[in-house]
């Protein structure tokens, strides 16, 4: 019988290895998170803060950027697998918002809120998407060039070391560790 051909479960764990291969937790999650680190710090200056507390509004604002964060990214990465696309592909980001917008306008503020929030979440996440595109080469060769942007000056004292100088100065740490325990051995 041809039924060991049609495993399901072999059929699920090939469909989760082409899934699982893709970094979606790096634009799934990390942006979750740092959307609802932002949300927390605009809950620490904002004007509500003291009417309600200013643990419970940072809380509140960083739940809301988290919701609206996952959700968006969410939709877009569905998008993108439903289309097949590339991760770049800043379509996937228009219709991605467009769809999250639309659901979440509408549990918000019924079908002109729903109007509003998709295109207000199509544009703005777009707009993050084409700025983020732009800048990760810039950040990449930031972080690449990271031993060219900070140098000690050259009067400074601060030295970076090799391994014959490394060894040098173990040895002088050791010699005066030795004198210094003689020292106290004589005085006893």
């Amino acid at each position: 019988m041809a039924s060991s051909d049609k495993n399901p479960d072999k059929m699920i764990s090939a469909s989760s290895t082409s899934s699982s291969s893709d970094p979606w937790k790096e634009r799934i999650l990390v942006p979750t998170f740092l959307a609802g680190v932002a949300g927390a710090g605009v809950g620490l200056i904002s004007k509500h803060r003291k009417a309600h507390g200013l643990s419970k509004i940072s809380a509140n604002y960083a739940a809301n950027f988290a919701i609206i964060t996952g959700c968006y990214c969410g939709a877009r990465e569905f998008v993108r697998v439903s289309r097949t696309g590339k991760p770049n592909d800043l379509l996937n980001s228009l219709i991605g918002g467009f769809g999250s917008g639309a659901i979440l306008g509408r549990l918000q503020g019924g079908q002109i809120g729903a109007i509003r929030y998709s295109i207000l979440f199509a544009a703005v996440g777009t707009s993050v998407d084409y700025a983020a595109l732009k800048l990760k080469p810039v950040v990449s060769r930031f972080i690449e060039e990271k031993d060219s942007w900070f140098k000690l000056p050259e009067w400074s004292p601060i030295r970076v070391l090799d391994d014959e100088a490394v060894a040098a100065k173990r040895a002088r740490e050791q010699e005066i560790y030795r004198n210094v325990h003689n020292l106290n051995k004589e005085e006893s």
